[in-house]
C-alpha cells in the first residue's frame, strides 16, 4: 500500500474519461500520485468512476465496487470512493448495500471528493487535464446531459438536461491541449447536435467546430454521437471546407421502421433518415458514418427487423454498432410497455444484423486496397506500428497495422501509406516513402 497514491478506475465512456482526466489532475496539484486503470492497484485510496448506462455496464461496475470493497476488508486499501453515472443514479441504495464504500458521489459533485480529502479544488486549473490518452489524441467535452426523452434512454434520468459550455471555455480547452502536444480531437457529447440551444437560442456546433478547426495545431477533429431530427445541416459546409475536420459522422440512429421509431420517441421518421444519409454522402464526398442500432425495442416485429436489415444492407454503414434491449427502470419503456421479446429472438436478430454488417465491412476495406491515405501513429506493438486514418476514432473502429521495418515511425506523427492488404476489420499497409 503505497502512501499518496491513489489509483482512479474509469468505467463506461469516453465522457467519464474526460471526468477522471480532470480529477486527475486536480488530485495531482494536490500532492497525490495517481495511476489510472492499473493492472495491480497499490495505493491507499481508490477512486471507481463508475457507468451506469446499460444491465452489463451496471453489473462490471458493481464487480469492481465490491472487489476494492473487498481490498479494504482485507486491509490492503485505506479508503474507498465511488463516482460517476451508477452512483448519480442509485446513491442511497449502493451506500446501504456496500457499506465498504467512504462515500459515494453523483456525477456532477466529484469536487466534493477534494474536500473529503482534506484537499481544494482549484478552479485556475479547471480545463486542464492530466490525459490517460495518448498525448496526441484527446476526448473534447462540448455538453452534459440530454433533452432528449428517448423510451429505452436513462441516461436524462442520471445526467439531466442537456447543458451546453460556453465556446469560450471550449475554445481555452483546446489551446492549452494543443499546448501539451494534442493533434486530434475527439469531440463528444450525449447530443451534440443540440449545442449551443440553451446558451444560444440555436445550435451553435457548426460554429464552434470552425472555431475549433482554426486553432493553430489543431491537425484533427472528429464528431461523436449526433442526433438524426433537426440536424444542422451547415455542418455539412463546415466539414467539405475544413481539411481538418474529418469526414466522419457517428450518428445514432437505433432503427429505421416507423413503427419502431415512434414507439422509441425519436422524433424522426424513415423517410427523413433516408434522406439524411443521402444528404451526408452527397453534401460531404468521401464520409464515413458510424451508427449504432437496437435490436428487439419492444413491439418491434419480424417486418420491423426486415425493414432495418434492408436499412443497412441499402446504406452501407462503414461502421456500425449494435445492441439488444435492455429494460432501464424508470425509463417511458419499463413504465408503458411489456419487454415481451425473449432474449434468444433479440440474440438472434443483433448476430443477423451483425453479419450482414461484417460482410459489408470487408467489401469496404477491401475496396481500399491498392489507395493511399494519412495516417497518425497510436503505438508499437510486437512487430507493426499501430495507426489509424481521418476515417477511425480510437478504440471503436478499425486500425491500420504498419509493419516495423528499418525507418523508425514516430508515435503520434503524420504518415502518408499505401494500403496493400485488408480483412473484415484492420488494413495492412507500407509508409510511401
Amino acid at each position: 500500500m503505497r502512501k499518496n497514491t491513489i489509483d482512479l478506475v474509469t468505467l463506461g465512456c469516453s465522457k467519464n474519461l474526460v471526468d477522471s482526466e480532470q480529477l486527475i489532475r486536480q488530485l495531482e496539484k494536490n500532492g497525490y500520485s495517481v495511476t489510472h486503470d492499473s493492472e495491480s492497484p497499490e495505493g491507499e485510496i481508490a477512486v471507481i468512476n463508475t457507468c451506469g448506462f446499460i444491465g452489463d455496464a451496471k453489473e462490471e461496475s458493481i464487480n469492481m465496487i465490491l472487489e476494492f470493497a473487498q481490498a479494504k476488508e482485507e486491509g490492503r486499501l485505506k479508503k474507498l470512493y465511488v463516482m460517476g453515472c451508477l452512483s448519480e443514479r442509485y446513491l442511497k441504495e449502493l451506500a446501504v448495500e456496500i457499506p465498504a464504500v467512504d462515500k459515494f458521489y453523483g456525477k456532477f459533485d466529484w469536487k466534493n471528493l477534494l474536500q473529503d480529502l482534506g484537499k481544494v479544488y482549484d478552479e485556475r486549473i479547471h480545463i486542464e487535464r492530466s490525459l490517460t490518452t495518448p498525448q496526441h489524441y484527446a476526448y473534447l467535452k462540448i455538453s452534459e446531459g440530454c433533452d432528449r426523452k428517448c423510451s429505452y434512454c436513462a441516461i436524462p434520468i442520471i445526467t439531466g438536461c442537456h447543458v451546453s459550455r460556453t465556446m469560450e471555455d471550449i475554445l481555452d480547452e483546446v489551446r492549452y491541449l494543443v499546448g501539451n502536444g494534442v493533434k486530434e480531437f475527439q469531440v463528444i457529447a450525449q447530443e451534440l447536435t443540440y449545442y449551443g440551444v440553451d446558451l444560444y437560442k440555436k445550435q451553435m456546433l457548426p460554429e464552434l467546430i470552425e472555431k475549433i478547426s482554426d486553432i493553430p495545431g489543431v491537425e484533427w477533429i472528429r464528431l461523436h454521437y449526433a442526433y438524426p431530427a433537426h440536424f444542422p445541416t451547415d455542418l455539412f459546409r463546415v466539414m467539405r471546407e475544413r481539411d481538418n475536420v474529418c469526414k466522419y459522422m457517428d450518428i445514432a440512429l437505433q432503427h429505421i421502421s416507423d413503427n419502431v421509431l415512434s414507439m422509441m420517441k425519436r422524433h424522426v421518421t424513415k423517410a427523413e433518415t433516408y434522406t439524411l444519409m443521402e444528404q451526408f454522402r452527397k453534401e460531404v464526398p468521401g464520409i464515413h458514418l458510424r451508427t449504432t442500432l437496437m435490436v428487439g425495442h419492444p413491439g418491434e416485429t419480424e417486418a420491423d427487423f426486415e425493414e432495418l436489415k434492408e436499412f443497412v444492407k441499402h446504406v452501407r454503414f462503414d461502421r456500425m454498432g449494435a445492441f439488444t434491449y435492455s429494460e432501464e427502470e424508470g425509463t417511458y419503456s419499463a413504465n408503458n410497455y411489456e419487454d415481451s421479446i425473449p432474449q434468444e429472438v433479440k440474440q438472434q436478430r443483433l448476430d443477423e444484423l451483425m453479419e450482414i454488417q461484417q460482410g459489408i465491412s470487408a467489401e469496404l476495406s477491401a475496396s481500399k486496397i491498392g489507395k493511399c491515405f494519412k495516417v497518425i501513429i497510436d503505438r508499437k506493438e510486437g512487430e507493426y506500428y499501430i495507426g489509424r486514418t481521418e476515417f477511425d476514432s480510437p478504440e471503436v473502429d478499425p486500425e491500420v497495422l504498419i509493419l516495423a521495418g528499418d525507418e523508425k515511425l514516430e508515435i503520434g506523427d503524420f504518415y502518408q501509406v499505401k494500403i496493400n492488404d485488408a480483412d473484415d476489420f484492420d488494413l495492412y499497409a507500407e509508409v510511401i516513402k
